[in-house]
């Protein structure tokens, strides 16, 4: 491949597993948005108590973080493409008794079956996103890391937006049986493009390397580097408190009163936002002052949270959600360039694992803080609050991550920065 190729934005397109990869992604993240949507609107509808939306948080995330660090040994250990088949089939079992129960029960039965669904979901989570994460740098060349991560997360943001407004439209039309069997059938597309990609070999592990072992080489890892902990630790703390998306069922049906479709714009506003940044960032990398950038971008997220949770138009809602959106955008396309190019391959599912424990804790355990926060002190005041304590996050990170904030993602610099944490790793094993 030309060096004009390997700058073309579509460049990670030319190898089939990745094709295979980026139509299995799109598949089960819209399937995944569309039902998140679709559970939240139900449960809060039966309980209409903010509550149980970060209780629906909560029972995802259990699961999920629990046993991400062990999915993550098994990533390392085991086919990373099949690891990935079984969690979407089982998705896609979910999915269809979703629908047999949509049409055939209601009340207490029916709000048991979606909270044990999102159980599921959460453990299906703690092994898929390690083996995804893991398998994405496995499908292109090193080379085209950078374009591979921003074309994979422009997909999923754009599934993103794609989800939300189609899970709330067809819930609005057609009811809560047929939306469900629509995202089974999503997720069994993404089954069968995952089955075409090429087995991938696992590494060979160190001999007599035990499971606790492997687990805390990668956690040890991480920890040591302060690129890769600071950048997950400000994804956590920011998102964490600043973050309202568990909370928009509150916003769509008591504050803006726009309901189940309304809803479903708010949910797409972000990644909508986000999106447009993603394809940006297909033929503009981050590679000079990514740290800077980084930290800005964290900032005005919270700042756009700020004007969220002030708003009582629509409208202005959706444009600083769009904002957060954009924002989140260059966040995320920095977070995934460090985690692709500063993992070393034997290591990537045990590493995807740890940052997997802090997206999930700032997504997943921020949607119950969210729900905690909202029926203690309202809805509106948990959100500013939020995101005042992100902005003292960024600011604190600022300080206490220099490494981080001076990064950049040039290949020199990250040649030297993974040759250095290496030799630390070698040093604390020894």
């Amino acid at each position: 491949m030309t060096d004009t190729e390997e700058r073309s934005a579509l460049a990670a397109f030319r190898w089939p597993d990745f094709r295979y990869l980026i139509v299995a992604t799109a598949c089960a993240t819209t399937a995944s948005r569309a039902l998140a949507v679709v559970l939240g609107y139900e449960v809060y509808a039966l309980t209409n108590n903010p509550l149980a939306l970060g209780g629906l948080g909560l029972v995802e995330a259990l699961p999920s973080i629990s046993l991400a660090l062990y999915g993550g040994h098994v990533a390392d250990r085991h086919d990373r493409r099949l690891i990935l088949c079984v969690t979407l089939l089982a998705l896609t079992l979910c999915g269809f008794a979703l629908a047999l129960v949509s049409a055939f029960s209601s009340g207490r039965a029916q709000l048991a079956v979606l909270y044990t669904v999102a159980f599921v979901a959460g453990i299906a989570r703690g092994f898929s996103e390690p083996a995804a994460s893991a398998l994405e740098a496995q499908v292109v060349p090193r080379s085209l890391l950078i374009n591979c991560a921003t074309l994979m997360a422009s997909c999923w943001l754009m599934a993103g937006v794609l989800g939300p407004l189609a899970g709330g439209t067809a819930f609005a039309a057609v009811g809560g049986s047929w939306t469900y069997l629509s995202i089974a059938s999503l997720y069994a597309i993404a089954f069968t493009a995952a089955l075409r990609i090429e087995p991938k070999p696992a590494p060979p592990p160190p001999e007599e390397e035990s499971i606790w072992q492997s687990v805390s080489t990668g956690v040890r890892y991480v920890l040591g580097d302060q690129v890769l902990l600071g950048s997950m630790a400000l994804d956590l703390f920011a998102v964490l408190f600043g973050g309202a998306i568990a909370l928009l069922p509150v916003f769509a049906k008591d504050i803006l009163t726009v309901g189940p479709i309304g809803l479903g714009v708010l949910n797409a506003a972000p990644t909508t936002g986000a999106l447009l940044t993603m394809l940006w960032a297909t033929r503009h990398p981050p590679v000079r002052h990514a740290g800077r950038n980084l930290f800005f971008s964290v900032a005005a997220f919270g700042v756009a949270m700020l004007v969220f949770a002030f708003s009582k138009s629509i409208y202005l809602s959706v444009i600083a959600l769009f904002f957060s959106g954009v924002f989140d955008g260059v966040s995320v396309v920095i977070r995934r360039a460090i985690l692709r190019l500063m993992s070393p391959d034997h290591l990537r599912g045990r590493i995807a694992a740890v940052s997997m424990i802090f997206i999930g804790s700032s997504n997943e355990l921020g949607a119950f803080e969210s729900g905690v926060a909202a029926a203690a002190l309202g809805a509106v005041r948990s959100v500013w609050i939020g995101a005042t304590f992100t902005l003292t996050v960024v600011a604190g990170a600022a300080v206490f991550a220099p490494k981080l904030r001076r990064l950049s993602l040039d290949p020199d610099s990250v040649a030297e920065h993974n040759a250095e944490a290496g030799a630390e790793l070698e040093t604390a094993v020894e």
